[in-house]
């Protein structure tokens, strides 16, 4: 399969997510994963897609599926970014270094994972490292600003029609009311 079909190629920055590796890694879903992986799987994936909303960089977020035998892997669209199964025998850590070393050098990739030998590994084909801890702030702080904006720009309660036109609109309108 080839990850260029499911991306646009609107920024030249990526961002791989090696999405297992988030999931033991964050407390908030290393929790789910008692309940449901999949549960912790779709919360990560609603956190991302949340974060691209601010972001210029394409996110593949990439899970293994190596032990899925007759696996042929799959690629699909999240919202607004992008979901990898890795094929049969294929791990996550494989398929992301695949992917920064088939990128062409002037892209800006950065691979998300705490995984120290990765890290490595992705480094020295020109890749930027971000720990799982380091994008978890990221997308925890992206998220509370967009919530502090909302809060800001939220309209008020009663939406009533003198809240929301200008002064001088209002005082016309409160002439015409007292004339009957």
């Amino acid at each position: 399969y080839d990850i260029s079909i499911t991306m646009s190629i609107l920024s030249r920055e990526f961002l791989l997510v090696d999405g297992y590796n988030m999931i033991h890694a964050w407390q908030e879903l290393k929790e789910l994963v008692d309940i449901s992986l999949e549960s912790a799987r779709q919360k990560l994936l609603d956190m991302l897609s949340n974060y691209k909303g601010s972001q210029k960089a394409n996110i593949i977020v990439v899970f293994d599926a190596y032990l899925v035998k007759g696996n042929l892997g799959k690629i699909y669209r999240y919202h607004n970014i992008s979901v990898v199964y890795t094929k049969e025998a294929e791990t996550a850590d494989h398929f992301i270094e695949k992917t920064v070393h088939r990128l062409p050098r002037h892209y800006k990739v950065s691979v998300a994972t705490s995984d120290a030998l990765e890290q490595l590994i992705i480094s020295g084909n020109g890749a930027i490292r971000i720990t799982a801890q380091e994008l978890r702030q990221r997308v925890l702080t992206e998220a509370k600003e967009i919530r502090k904006k909302y809060i800001e720009n939220k309209p008020p309660k009663n939406n009533l029609l003198a809240d929301n036109i200008d002064k001088d609109a209002l005082d016309f309108i409160e002439a015409l009311r007292r004339q009957k």
